[in-house]
This record gives structure tokens, C-alpha cells and sequence, in this order.
């Protein structure tokens, strides 16, 4: 039986640079994204609303399927809903959650029997620096902080099966998400605000997901890894 690592959010940005590493690390990729990948030869790919629970129901019963063996997950969907506290409109709430926290949810219920049986898994969740707090980013952050709670919780909940649970809080990343945020004055203000002096790669994620994939990574669950270029300890009020 083929061993296979999913990867939700793939099709793009953050989600292709890990799904790019992780062949070369010699992984077979299966990907779910609401839109089409940007480089299809990455992996198997099925389109998938993962807001929706019936289509991700049925994207992991493809997933699972032909034999399919699932040793490793990287829940890496995400999207952001911007604005302050009194603006945040319910319907962001439920779009955002759904997504960032409901889908992690229902790909983990779909995934772990199958884990606990072969006595094995590697699991990743993208969380955020974001989940420290930010300003005009409370669903978001709220999701973010959601995710880290699940994480530690499944950490502990899977550890006596031989599964690990991480996570990962990306800082600032120069993906399409955050250009769009930012104007080109405060983007640049913004970068040069990170102690390192840069705005991190895509592929900076992708190397910490490597590492907590890795089968070698056994001794290390429950934690949340912030690559955020020096963001969180030198520059936790920077916003």
C-alpha cells in the first residue's frame, strides 16, 4: 500500500511551497483547494469547497479511496476577514471558521482511525502570529488561536498512538494574501519593521514543515513553531 501526505490549500502561495517540498522529499502529494493548483504535476488534486462540509465529506472519501494510505496531513487552508471588532459581520464569522477551523476539524475525523490502526501519523496545522492577537484581525485571529487550542489538544489526545500534532504560526509572508492587505507605503513599512530585515518565503514554512513531517521527529508534539522572522519576540506590538 502507497503512503500519501494531503495537503489542503495547495493549489497556491503557502500551500504549493509545502506541497513542493514535500515531493522532493520523496512524498506522494494528494491535494484539496477551492481553486486549481498552479502546478498540477505536484500531486493528485480534487477541487474542493472545504467551507462546505459535504464537499470535503467527499473529498476525503476520495482521498482515502484506491487503496490510498494517508500517513500525513498538512491542514494548510486558510482565508482572512479584515476589519475592526464593530464591523465584523457574523456571516465573515461563519466563513472563516468554517474554513480555518471546521474543515481542520472534519479532515482530522476523517484521517486519525486510519492513523490509530497503522499506529503512525504526522500531522501539521498552519496556524498564525495572528493568534497572538492583531489589530483588525479578530475572526481571523480567532480562527488562528482556535487552530493552536486543536493543535495541543490532539497532541495530546493521539500521542499514545505514535501521532504527532504541530503547528505552525507564519509571520508576515509575502504571499498574495498579504500584499492585498497592505498598501505598497505600508507594505514597506511593515517589512522593514521585521528584525531579520525581510519578509518571509513561502518555502520558509515548507522547511519547517519538513521537519515535522519527518518520521525521525517522533520526541516532538504539541508544539507551535512561529516563523516570523524575529516578529514575535523582537516586534510582539508591531502591527
Amino acid at each position: 500500500m502507497t503512503d500519501y501526505t494531503l495537503v489542503t490549500g495547495a493549489a497556491r502561495n503557502i500551500g504549493r511551497a509545502i506541497a513542493t517540498r514535500l515531493k522532493a522529499d520523496g512524498q506522494n502529494i494528494l491535494m484539496l483547494d477551492v481553486m486549481d493548483p498552479e502546478d498540477p504535476s505536484l500531486g493528485e488534486f480534487r477541487k474542493t469547497d472545504l467551507s462546505n462540509s459535504t464537499d470535503t465529506a467527499q473529498a476525503m472519501a476520495w482521498a482515502m479511496g484506491d487503496g490510498k494510505r494517508i500517513t500525513r496531513v498538512v491542514n494548510c487552508a486558510g482565508i482572512v476577514a479584515t476589519g475592526k471588532v464593530e464591523d465584523v459581520s457574523m456571516e465573515d464569522f461563519e466563513r472563516v471558521m468554517a474554513v480555518n477551523v471546521r474543515s481542520y476539524i472534519e479532515v482530522m475525523k476523517a484521517l486519525v482511525p486510519a492513523m490509530k490502526q497503522q499506529g503512525f501519523g504526522r500531522v501539521v496545522n498552519i496556524a498564525s502570529r495572528a493568534a497572538l492577537g492583531y489589530t483588525n484581525l479578530t475572526v481571523y485571529s480567532a480562527s488562528k488561536a482556535a487552530v493552536v487550542g486543536l493543535t495541543r489538544t490532539w497532541a495530546s489526545e493521539l500521542a499514545p498512538h505514535g501521532i504527532t500534532v504541530n503547528a505552525i504560526g507564519p509571520g508576515p509572508i509575502a504571499t498574495d494574501m498579504l500584499k492585498a492587505a497592505h498598501s505598497a507605503e505600508t507594505y514597506a513599512s511593515y517589512e522593514a519593521k521585521v528584525p531579520v530585515g525581510r519578509f518571509g518565503q513561502p518555502e520558509d514554512i515548507a522547511n519547517g514543515v519538513s521537519f515535522f513531517l519527518d518520521e525521525r521527529s517522533s520526541f516532538v508534539t504539541g508544539q507551535v513553531l512561529f516563523i516570523c522572522g524575529g516578529l514575535t519576540v523582537g516586534g510582539a506590538g508591531v502591527v
